[in-house]
């Protein structure tokens, strides 16, 4: 009967959680893939539930949808890119971010012509970009400082391999060394990049989390417990990311477990530090980046961008 009772309890307990719960929609910034590990360790493993919340996981239609509809309030978060919510500042968009989920740049501007050599060499020809709003401006910047002229840029969304093996595109700006790379390979071909803070590009905080202003004022709360839920995800897969990525493949029993965890392998050592928050130095350093090679045409204050939990 005691049994019966604690048993009946738990239940009673988890039920009443679950309709207490906070609901928090979030966008991923592509397909699901090992890049997310982090939102999925703390989804499977109850950290969200700790913090009162329900998190829904969409992912987009287009890679740049993620951050407009966090702007607009139609999706509480949004995965996102440092140099497309700067972007979308400067264009007006309220945006914030409030935690970094990828700190050092995986994009890469991609190709297989073994005869390219120096990213001069790719004037004249067809560039592909990944991300309206982000890869297509960085691509402006990485042609104005590495002397490639003449060039045709080309959205090429999710068909990076099919468009650079029909050569519709001669490279393309976007592909990250930690995915593409692994994909390429198991698909017979030799994925060569140029890495962008390599090229004068400024570090970047590859992946972060974006909520629009109005939302994160209404659900401050709520997407606080949020990032301290991810941040204890992290430190799991610090400790242990053998489990955390058994978490995730099991969270995604559709993916390919070959793929995603030699991109693992890769990703794992880019992913933010337990607590870590973004570098208003490194936002700061690709702002002025940005606006010297016309990426934004007003100066940002990184403050303005930068959700400050501390303040609060």
């Amino acid at each position: 009967m005691k049994r019966l009772f604690a048993l009946t309890l738990i239940i009673f307990i988890m039920l009443c959680s679950t309709a207490w719960a906070q609901k928090l929609v979030l966008m991923l910034d592509w397909f699901p893939n090992v890049d997310h590990t982090p939102i999925y360790v703390a989804q499977q493993s109850g950290y969200f539930t700790e913090q009162g919340i329900e998190v829904e996981i969409l992912a987009p239609s287009e890679t740049s949808d993620a951050l407009k509809l966090a702007a607009a309030g139609q999706v509480d978060l949004a995965v996102s890119y440092e140099p497309q919510t700067i972007m979308a500042a400067d264009a007006g968009l309220m945006v914030k971010t409030v935690s970094p989920l990828v700190v050092k740049p995986l994009a890469t501007l991609m190709f297989l012509d073994k005869s390219i050599k120096s990213p001069a060499d790719l004037s004249g020809k067809k560039i592909g970009y990944t991300v309206p709003g982000s890869e297509d401006l960085l691509l402006k910047g990485f042609a104005d400082i590495n002397g490639i002229t003449d060039y045709t840029p080309v959205n090429v969304g999710f068909t990076i391999l099919p468009a650079l093996v029909s050569k519709q595109v001669s490279a393309v700006m976007g592909p990250y060394k930690t995915y593409e790379t692994v994909t390429f390979a198991q698909q017979g071909a030799d994925a060569r990049f140029f890495e962008l803070e390599k090229y004068g590009i400024p570090e970047y905080e590859e992946l972060i989390f974006t909520a629009g202003s109005a939302i994160l004022e209404k659900k401050e709360k709520a997407i606080r417990g949020f990032v301290l839920a991810i941040h204890k995800a992290l430190a799991d897969i610090q400790n242990d990311p053998d489990k955390a990525l058994a978490i995730y493949l099991d969270a995604l029993p559709e993916v390919d477990k070959e793929t995603e965890t030699k991109a693992f392998a890769l990703t794992a050592p880019n992913f933010a530090a337990p607590g870590q928050t973004s570098d208003p130095g490194k936002w700061q350093a690709f702002i002025d980046f940005a606006l010297k090679y016309g990426l934004i045409k007003n100066r940002i204050n990184p403050q303005d961008v930068i959700h400050n939990w501390d303040a609060k």
